[in-house]
């Protein structure tokens, strides 16, 4: 584990640490696994990490949502298509990496500004997250700090969007650099608008039958050691992680959402995790339905 994720430890001290969340997580995988469960849990990048120290490297309590403040679609009248998967199409760029930073909020917003730039114009760009975690202070985001994805829709309108080639990630690391205002938004990023979905299952897959949708969840402890299968641990709507909603389906008669996340390829399904779909909860699997949001390009 230590070579494979080139871990380094600064004492002995860091190293015990390291080594005991590990076995405990070790423990939680064997345990969950032996069980009759629609998912695996695994040993990851992360499993060296308490859930403690990872959620507060990883994760972010993203701002309130301000209610009211704009146009929310309800989709009325318009039906979902019975199962769907933008991963197999140009909508989805590739699974990315955030790194130690609580930047996650930023990725959601790209996925959902990718998704967008296809749907108006059949070709994928690759946008950047590096921008708004650098550049985006004004609205409430806080770069590696946390940040809402409706915020950073709010500062592309203004701002616009440069692509990820033009400026690159870099606080992987978790140290933010200085704006750099001098890469040139991608054409049609300025004046974006932004929708918020309403919050229901049925209005969130009819707005994943259009496009990929930016959403925030409560990812638990199950989310560090998620490996496969259909996660059915979704209780939790404490919002503290931006993912991107791709799809939804049906496996063994179990109803799934699947959802783009940005802890690199290593990680679950190959850098996605599906969870329980249509279940009878307040805010959805995870807390899905309650800050989803798409942008449009103008």
């Amino acid at each position: 584990h230590v070579a494979k994720h080139s871990l380094t430890f600064e004492s002995d001290a860091h190293f015990e640490k390291a080594l005991s969340a590990f076995k405990s997580n070790s423990d939680i995988i064997e345990e969950h696994n032996a069980g009759n469960s629609t998912f695996t849990l695994g040993h990851n990048q992360f499993s060296h990490l308490t859930f403690e120290e990872f959620s507060a490297i990883y994760l972010s309590e993203p701002a309130p949502r301000k209610e009211s403040s704009r146009f929310v679609n309800h989709f009325e009248g318009v039906k979902a298509d019975d199962a769907v998967d933008w991963t197999t199409t140009d909508m989805v760029t590739a699974v990315k990496d955030q790194g130690q930073c609580g930047s996650c909020w930023a990725f959601s917003t790209t996925g959902g500004m990718e998704g967008a730039y296809y749907f108006k114009n059949q070709q994928q760009v690759s946008f950047s997250e590096q921008q708004l975690v650098s550049c985006d202070t004004e609205s409430g985001d806080m770069g590696c700090s946390g940040g809402l994805m409706d915020n950073a829709f709010g500062y592309i309108k203004t701002a616009g969007l440069c692509s990820e080639d033009d400026y690159s990630y870099v606080s992987g690391q978790g140290q933010v650099p200085a704006c750099d205002s001098s890469c040139t938004p991608v054409d049609g990023t300025v004046g974006i608008t932004f929708t918020d979905v309403a919050n229901s299952e049925d209005a969130l897959a009819t707005a994943v039958t259009q496009q990929p949708i930016s959403v925030a969840v409560d990812a638990d402890f199950h989310w560090q050691l998620y490996k496969s299968g259909i996660m059915t641990h979704i209780s939790g709507t404490q919002l503290d992680h931006g993912v991107l909603a791709v799809g939804y389906g049906e496996e063994d008669g179990q109803a799934f959402w699947k959802i783009k996340n940005s802890w690199a390829e290593g990680w679950g399904e190959s850098g996605y995790i599906r969870i329980s779909k249509d279940v009878n909860q307040e805010g959805g699997p995870c807390g899905i339905t309650m800050s989803a949001s798409y942008p449009t390009l103008a």
